[in-house]
């Protein structure tokens, strides 16, 4: 399971092949470009695909789980209802409280990327997750706690803990 992931969307599009490259080798990616309509999604997919598998990482999409099969993807990220829906492939989920935690958990979700520990781009005016709360949630996660948000090498030392396997980010890479 990669302890470091790179988060996909049209903010790091201009930069993604050498922030893809600046990952340690079997990092993991979560394809998410949902600006682009979908044949050129596919495209900037199979795209990223090349390189990740090049560079040892695996990579998950955001989207159905039919989506990320037939794309060949090495799991799917987003909410899914129950784990038969996903069919065999790994799954990430973003989660932020308790409530979305124990769904998540319902749905046999593999990875939990908890956010925002620090204020972020994505969560604009939310307030990060105090240490407490991060400890508390990520203690919930029946699967490995990835800290997600505002987060870069340092602040993951700073902040990890027993319970946290890793970290991702958008923009730390590029």
């Amino acid at each position: 399971m990669p302890r470091i992931w790179l988060f996909t969307d049209e903010r790091n599009e201009a930069v993604l092949e050498q922030a893809i490259l600046r990952l340690p080798r079997g990092s993991g990616i979560i394809f998410r470009h949902y600006h682009l309509p979908e044949p050129l999604r596919r495209a900037r997919f199979a795209t990223v695909k090349k390189l990740a598998r090049q560079r040892g990482h695996m990579l998950l999409l955001a989207g159905s789980p039919a989506l990320a099969r037939r794309w060949r993807a090495d799991g799917v990220h987003g909410r899914m209802a129950r784990r038969a829906d996903i069919g065999g492939l790994l799954h990430s989920v973003p989660v932020h409280d308790a409530q979305e935690i124990q769904q998540a958990n319902r749905s046999g979700a593999d990875i939990f990327f908890l956010s925002p520990i620090f204020a972020t781009r994505s969560h604009p005016g939310q307030r990060p997750l105090n240490l407490v709360q991060t400890r508390r949630l990520a203690a919930l996660c029946k699967g490995a706690v990835i800290y997600l948000g505002g987060m870069n090498r340092q602040r993951y030392r700073r902040r990890r803990n027993p319970m946290t396997h890793g970290w991702a980010a958008i923009d730390a890479f590029c």
